[in-house]
């Protein structure tokens, strides 16, 4: 049985981005406005070392830059992701604390039975970025593709699968693929990317679904090896790896977005200035070349854009978690 963990703080809680030795670059967009006048906080619902903890620093470096203020990245773990999702949606409502989660938001109340959904709850601000879901293997698994992985799965049911929680994206793919394929695998959640990174790259679980952004670089080394993506078409960083489609699962697709919400009840105008501050941190250079190292993309766009991903998504997983029959534990 998964057990769900209790609320946790990372090591890391709290870490400013340092924006005093910066230049400010007003927008104007909010040029005139008195928000912020204080540091804002990035809620982050996982550990540091994974995708989603990427994407809150980086923009947090450039949104200290733009607004002149401190971005303090807090990461709040537990449950799935919810309970940095929780504090969230408790939060003041007052343009000083964000959510920067994945699609997680989308998938998570439905497996956790949760009284809520966050696509429904949460303030959508904007779409940051877009990303495939990898599979890594360890070495010792003696596979070099999906199908090998299958074959070898069919061997020995008990392989394992390493995702960041319950309820997560990656453990929605993964149930799905074990279906697709007529294969058993066995869900190993954790509390992060970044732990199963850890436990991958060690040979303590043989596998995992995880963004590729904390896999590239133990690929690029030989400590693990990427043998799928999840997306229609090939990322661009990810050029020879197949997707789930070219080894022959036409309909296993699954495009992971990263995102900022606010707490319910925050005020149009905050949503719009938050927007545009952030939409602006998008196309910063440098943000973007390190996004492209992690193989995101960038989007940007409107609020309304983002809440009509976040609903169609929370439609789609609850569908998906009904017919895998997903449980938390």
């Amino acid at each position: 049985m998964a057990r769900i963990g209790r609320r946790t703080f990372s090591k890391s809680a709290g870490l400013a981005v340092a924006a005093g030795a910066l230049p400010r670059l007003a927008a104007p967009a909010f040029a005139q406005s008195k928000w912020p006048d204080k540091p804002v906080k990035f809620i982050v619902p996982l550990a540091p070392g994974g995708a989603i903890d990427f994407v809150a620093r980086a923009c947090g470096e450039v949104l200290s830059r733009t607004l002149g203020h401190q971005i303090v990245v807090e990461n709040r773990t537990g449950a799935g992701g919810t309970v940095g999702m929780n504090s969230a949606m408790e939060s003041a409502p007052d343009g000083y604390t964000v959510l920067i989660t994945n699609d997680n938001a989308a998938s998570a109340p439905h497996i956790l039975k949760l009284p809520h959904d966050y696509t429904k709850t949460l303030v959508p601000i904007i779409d940051l970025a877009h990303q495939p879901l990898v599979l890594g293997v360890h070495p010792s698994l003696g596979v070099n593709s999906v199908a090998e992985y299958v074959a070898r799965a069919k061997k020995s049911p008990a392989v394992g699968f390493g995702s960041s929680g319950v309820g997560s994206n990656q453990h929605v793919l993964g149930e799905w693929f074990a279906r697709e394929a007529g294969v058993k695998l066995d869900h190993i959640p954790y509390r992060g990317a970044g732990q199963a990174v850890n436990d991958l790259v060690a040979g303590h679980v043989g596998s995992a679904l995880l963004g590729p952004t904390a896999l590239i670089s133990h690929h690029k080394a030989g400590t693990i090896k990427i043998i799928g993506q999840s997306t229609a078409t090939r990322a661009p960083t990810l050029p020879d790896i197949p997707t789930l489609q070219e080894s022959g699962y036409k309909d296993l697709v699954l495009d992971v977005w990263y995102a900022a919400f606010a707490p319910p009840g925050t005020p149009p105008a905050l949503v719009k200035e938050l927007n545009a501050a952030l939409e602006m941190s998008l196309k910063d250079p440098k943000l973007r070349e390190n996004f492209e190292k992690g193989s995101l993309e960038p989007i940007g766009g409107p609020p309304e854009k983002l809440g009509e991903l976040a609903r169609a998504d929370s439609i789609k997983y609850e569908r998906l978690i009904r017919e895998l029959n997903i449980r938390a534990g």
